[in-house]
């Protein structure tokens, strides 16, 4: 084990190191305990072979009793005690885990994917409580077992003791052996249990699909497959389990037949004692179980080390977005001022920018539509908005305070951004709107709905505004799905509402009344910025912004930009040419 592991394990043990003390000197108690009941019952039995008092013996049965009972119960605290670092340290560590995906910029967590992500926090987590509950306690008592039973041993009879224990080291190579199969083969059970998980799920989230195209056996084929692998990998590890644990207790048993063969030698010859040789087989039998546990435990601390440094490598991943260290108040009173100046987006490992020079300047309570081809930077532009991509120092501005110099927690409250597929969570609708202001009165929830023109669907709900959303929102339609979302950015009120194709669901008259709505009921000043592949609404915006391959080519009012030439006029003659195909359709 390298240094650094070693650190690893003692920073994780440091802040529960008075509980581990603790269980430490509960497993050297029950060590000395074990170590000295044998020597009371060779005491016993001696006595009974030289004659015996009945109270003598009664009185010494009573202490051994008492002992193993003593024993056994302060077994049951080194347990608690140690196992219960290790849950506590898992509970810590899944929340840490939990409060730092949480920091980290939504573009990662997507192209880390879901499933890598999840590992770590399960798996891997569960391994590093293995590590340190299991594999700890399991060291720490094999350890002294040896170091406090050998002794013992050697002092009745050595050569003896050391012929009975000879065969161990054959016990440990076995579950070296068969204790990494076993971890490979249950670690492929879990795999095809999670692929059989992640099967239904699917299915259950697109039944609609599969019934739509009868693709019923399709499924049952795939689902038998997999449930075949599952199958094969649980048998597989049967059959190593049923194949190791005969073979341990073989090696245990010629061990003590080799004890009993050799000892009754030495009975015969009076070197040696009834009441010895069962001490010895007391403590051979002793040594059994921490000698077999030792192959697994070792299996386990490799196991958990490798976890270890996983789950280390992404708490050590610092988000590319973060709240500075000395944060600059936002402009009071809020007005949603944007001005962006050479804004320049890059992904990471993307080949170009996508966003490249932008500039604009738009002023408090105006409406302005973002437009171009597919592809061009909107989103991006969006999402530089809110923030949730990465944006240069000195590109990007909010009421005269550059956004990198806002605390994300101020700049997500005067920012709302509604993205085109907005997330709902199974919960009633009502939460799923006041989700911004969890406190938010059911009155300030209803006024949000009218404005989102959502309030009428709500009222044709039998439980209204207590109707159970679906996961991601399956139980409402499109347009309802994209109407609740903005609900829930409205009700924030900020400043600043950004609209990234958030109405393409619903239908123009609608989304000309919820326009309208925004300018007339909303917050006094609040800016609307509409990103749009619809030009028919865009020309309702006081001013147009025109993207371009990630540049911005035009901006202006929508009768304006029609008289110039360029990528607007081109992008309204073709869905001019659009409507009149449908409509001649």
């Amino acid at each position: 084990m390298g240094a650094l592991r070693t650190d690893l394990i003692l920073r994780y043990l440091r802040p529960h190191r008075r509980t581990v003390l603790q269980g430490m000197l509960a497993l050297v108690a029950v060590n000395l305990l074990s170590v000295a009941i044998p020597l009371l019952v060779r005491r016993v039995v001696d006595d009974l072979q030289d004659g015996f008092q009945l109270q003598d013996v009664l009185r010494q049965a009573l202490l051994i009793g008492l002992l193993a009972t003593l024993m056994a119960g302060i077994r049951l605290l080194s347990r608690m005690l140690v196992f219960g670092v290790g849950r506590q340290v898992e509970a810590d560590l899944k929340q840490r885990i939990f409060d730092h995906l949480l920091r980290q910029e939504p573009g990662w967590v997507q192209t880390t994917g879901s499933g890598e992500v999840i590992s770590r926090a399960t798996s891997d987590v569960e391994n590093v409580r293995r590590l340190l509950g299991f594999a700890v306690l399991s060291l720490t008592n094999t350890a002294l077992a040896y170091a406090l039973t050998l002794p013992a041993m050697l002092s009745i009879d050595p050569w003896l003791s050391l012929a009975a224990v000879g065969l161990y080291p054959l016990m440990l190579i076995t579950v070296r052996l068969f204790g990494g199969r076993m971890m490979r083969q249950q670690r492929r059970q879990q795999e095809a249990l999670a692929g059989l998980s992640d099967l239904i799920q699917e299915d259950l989230s697109g039944i609609s699909a599969i019934k739509i195209y009868g693709q019923e056996p399709t499924e049952q084929a795939a689902f038998a497959g997999r449930n075949g692998i599952y199958r094969d990998a649980a048998l597989g590890l049967a059959r190593t389990r049923s194949t190791l644990f005969p073979l341990l207790e073989g090696i245990s048993s010629i061990s003590l037949l080799l004890l009993l063969a050799l000892g009754s030698g030495q009975l015969e010859s009076g070197r040696l004692s009834i009441g010895d040789l069962v001490a010895l087989i007391l403590y051979v039998e002793r040594l059994v179980f921490p000698t077999a546990l030792l192959g697994f435990t070792l299996n386990t601390f490799q196991t958990g080390q490798v976890s270890l440094e996983r789950v280390e490598q992404l708490l050590r991943r610092r988000p590319l977005i973060e709240t500075p260290t000395s944060p600059q108040p936002a402009a009071q009173p809020a007005a949603g001022a944007v001005e962006a100046c050479g804004l320049t987006v890059r992904y990471p490992d993307a080949a170009a920018p996508a966003l490249v020079d932008v500039s604009f300047r738009i002023e408090p309570g105006e409406l302005v539509a973002v437009v171009g081809p597919v592809g061009c930077g909107k989103t991006t532009l969006a999402r530089a908005l809110g923030r949730m991509v990465n944006v240069g120092n000195g590109q990007l501005w909010l009421d005269g305070v550059d956004v990198t110099r806002l605390s994300l927690a101020e700049l997500r409250r005067q920012v709302a951004l509604v993205p085109q597929e907005g997330y709902l969570f199974t919960a009633s609708l009502a939460d799923n709107l006041r989700y911004g202001e969890p406190d938010a009165s059911l009155e300030r929830v209803e006024a949000a709905a009218e404005q989102a023109r959502l309030a009428a669907d709500i009222r044709g709900f039998p439980d209204g505004y207590q109707t159970l959303v679906g996961e991601r929102g399956i139980t409402l339609s499109g347009g309802q799905r994209q109407r609740t979302a903005l609900g829930r950015a409205l009700l924030i009120e900020a400043p600043l509402l950004v609209l990234d194709d958030a109405l393409a669901s619903v239908d123009n008259t609608t989304a000309a009344e919820i326009l309208r709505t925004i300018r007339s009921q909303g917050r006094r000043g609040r800016t609307v910025v509409m990103i749009s592949h619809q030009l028919s609404a865009a020309a309702a915006c006081d001013r147009v912004l025109v993207l371009e391959g990630g540049r911005l080519v035009q901006q202006g009012p929508h009768r304006e930009l029609l008289e110039q030439p360029g990528a607007y006029r081109r992008l309204w003659a073709r869905e001019q040419a659009s409507e009149e195909l449908r409509a001649t359709a």
